[in-house]
């Protein structure tokens, strides 16, 4: 059966008893992470509000260099932007894959079975998070609970290198 012939029910229909009640099966999923799927990383601002002080510390090179002021100000606006997306964006770790959320959409899905490698990056203060795809390269900063994050990923990809 083809969904656009004409003599079949539109999909809002309020008739199609099973239309209303595919859509209601399929409306969870763009309300937003579901603690019950999967792990949800906790935020945590403490490497975005690091990028912040170490805009402000770019003022200290003022007495020895003018551009100072334009590199502390782009810096922190970059550490401010950080700690924005820090409150904006999840992740949630589900049995197959990474699911990353601004606010109540989804973003992207990133299968497990198309991961080759990852790593957090400075071991015992993880700012960094590396992984590859077969098709791609991501580095993110971290701006979650490292400590999950890494528990996460050993526990669903301990089989990478």
């Amino acid at each position: 059966m083809d969904p656009l012939q004409p003599d079949q029910p539109h999909p809002a229909d309020p008739g199609d008893s099973t239309t209303a009640q595919a859509g209601q099966a399929a409306q969870p999923a763009q309300a937003g992470p579901d603690p019950g799927a999967g792990v949800i990383l906790a935020p945590r601002p403490w490497v975005p509000l690091g990028v912040v002080v170490l805009g402000l510390a770019c003022l200290l090179l003022l007495p020895l260099w003018g551009g100072a002021v334009w590199l502390a100000l782009a810096v922190g606006l970059f550490g401010l932007v950080l700690l924005l997306q820090s409150q904006l964006l999840r992740l949630q770790f589900t049995a197959d894959a990474l699911l990353v959320w601004s606010r109540q959409s989804l973003l992207r899905r990133f299968p497990y079975e198309a991961w080759l490698g990852w790593r957090l990056f400075w071991g015992p203060l993880p700012v960094l998070f590396y992984f590859r795809e077969q098709r791609s390269i991501h580095l993110l900063p971290v701006l979650f609970d490292a400590t999950t994050l890494r528990q996460q990923l050993h526990q669903h990809l301990s089989a990478l290198p």
